[in-house]
Order: C-alpha cells, then sequence, then structure tokens
C-alpha cells in the first residue's frame, strides 16, 4: 500500500488548451430540424413526417457534422478528398451529396449548407462558456482546432465566445488536416506555448493524433445537440489543484 505521505507523481502543467469545434464545442442541429429550416428558406413548409424522412436520406447521402456517406459518387471523389483543405471543395462536396437525394425543393442544397454557416444551425455545448471563462480567468491560452471547410469565428462571435478563444487552427487555412502533427504544432506557435505544455481535447482518434506533436490529450464522448459532454473535465486536468 502506498504510503499516504509520499506525494504522487507530478503533474505536467498546463498554459494552453486547444479544443477540438464540432463535437466537442457544438453539435448540428437535429437533422429533421436542419431540414425543416433549409426548406422554409427556399419558400416550402414541410411537415414532420416528409422532413423525417427526407432527413434520414440526406444524412444517409452526407451531411456535413454528421456521419460519413455510405457513398461518394465517382465526380465527387475529388472534392470529398480536399473537402477540409479548400472552402469551395468543402461547399461543393456537400452541396454535391445533396443533391444525390431527390426533394423537389429548387435550391434546396444550397440551402442546406448555408444552415451550417449560420449560427442557428449548431447548438453549442452546455459546459463551453462556463468551461472557457474559467480557462480565461486563470490566465490559460486557448485554441480552437479543426478539420473544416469555412470559418468558424462568426459562429463563436453570435454565441459571445469569441473573446474567450485567442486562435484558430482551421485546417483549410492551415494547409493540414487532423491527425497531422503539424496542425497541433501550428496551433502552440499561434499560441506561443511549447506542445508539451498544452492539452488537446476532442472527440475522435484525429484529435488523440495531438500526442505525437507532444500534447496530452483528453477526448470526450460525443454527445447530442444540447447533452452535457462532460466538457468540465478540462478543469480537472489544465487547472492547478
Amino acid at each position: 500500500m502506498r504510503d499516504a505521505a509520499r506525494p504522487g507523481p507530478a503533474r505536467r502543467p498546463v498554459e494552453a488548451v486547444l479544443f477540438d469545434f464540432h463535437g466537442t464545442l457544438a453539435q448540428v442541429e437535429e437533422p429533421s430540424e436542419w431540414v425543416r429550416q433549409a426548406a422554409a428558406a427556399c419558400g416550402v413548409t414541410l411537415e414532420r413526417m416528409r422532413a423525417t424522412v427526407l432527413a434520414d436520406r440526406l444524412v444517409t447521402a452526407g451531411r456535413a457534422g454528421g456521419p460519413l456517406p455510405a457513398r461518394v459518387p465517382p465526380r465527387l471523389a475529388e472534392l470529398w478528398a480536399d473537402r477540409d483543405l479548400y472552402e469551395h471543395a468543402h461547399r461543393e462536396a456537400y452541396t454535391g451529396l445533396a443533391e444525390t437525394v431527390d426533394a423537389g425543393i429548387e435550391g434546396f442544397a444550397d440551402a442546406l449548407y448555408e444552415r451550417l454557416l449560420a449560427p442557428d444551425g449548431w447548438v453549442p455545448y452546455p459546459g463551453v462558456e462556463p468551461t472557457l471563462r474559467a480557462l480565461r480567468e486563470a490566465g490559460l491560452k486557448v485554441a480552437v482546432v479543426s478539420n473544416i471547410g469555412f470559418d468558424i469565428r462568426p459562429l463563436l462571435a453570435a454565441w459571445g465566445l469569441d473573446a474567450l478563444v485567442d486562435a484558430y487552427a482551421l485546417s483549410y487555412e492551415v494547409g493540414r488536416c487532423k491527425p497531422d502533427p503539424g496542425i497541433f504544432l501550428r496551433a502552440c506557435g499561434m499560441l506561443g506555448v511549447d506542445p508539451e505544455r498544452a492539452l488537446m481535447v476532442g472527440d475522435t482518434p484525429t484529435d488523440a493524433g495531438a500526442v505525437h506533436a507532444g500534447c496530452a490529450v483528453l477526448v470526450l464522448p460525443c454527445a447530442d445537440p444540447g447533452r452535457d459532454n462532460g466538457l468540465g473535465a478540462v478543469l480537472d486536468l489544465a487547472l492547478p489543484g
């Protein structure tokens, strides 16, 4: 039995926390709501049952923020491969996938994509604001590290969280995608922090790639929109005991 008076192993000090975006800070809105809102933008009101059926088909085809598509048509393969590296590839890949589902609504694929760019198309997790604020008050730096093909800064600003984030390492701007260590190193460089004093927080194995950059990693379970995803655990690791 360990001597109660003997100190435990020293905990590596944390000076910065890197956060994944989708599945960690926020989740895309519920699929049928996504479909109803996009249809409304096209001047069409969908009944709940039709919206649910259409949403199921669109999610299977491939929704940004959803599961990987069941099949990527050959004509979209190159765009799909580059979706997180170029803005045009991201939009064209996902609108192209949406167009494989015949909804009979003019302009629907573009409207679906526009929901992705709108703050209302996402639901921040409930622990985000208090966690980011506690890190700010403790003097830790924060960056968002995301594989994504569009600018998420306006979303954070709309949610009143932009003042709590110091830097953004977005794949389409950095030219690297997680789990490439380069994107994590770029984030640490933006913050002026040694990777060994940074904690990466995400929800997928790609986020765990930060260990190859020298960062500590916390992988949390992805939760449904509006549900607690345990983000408060970050404070237990990042702040002094």
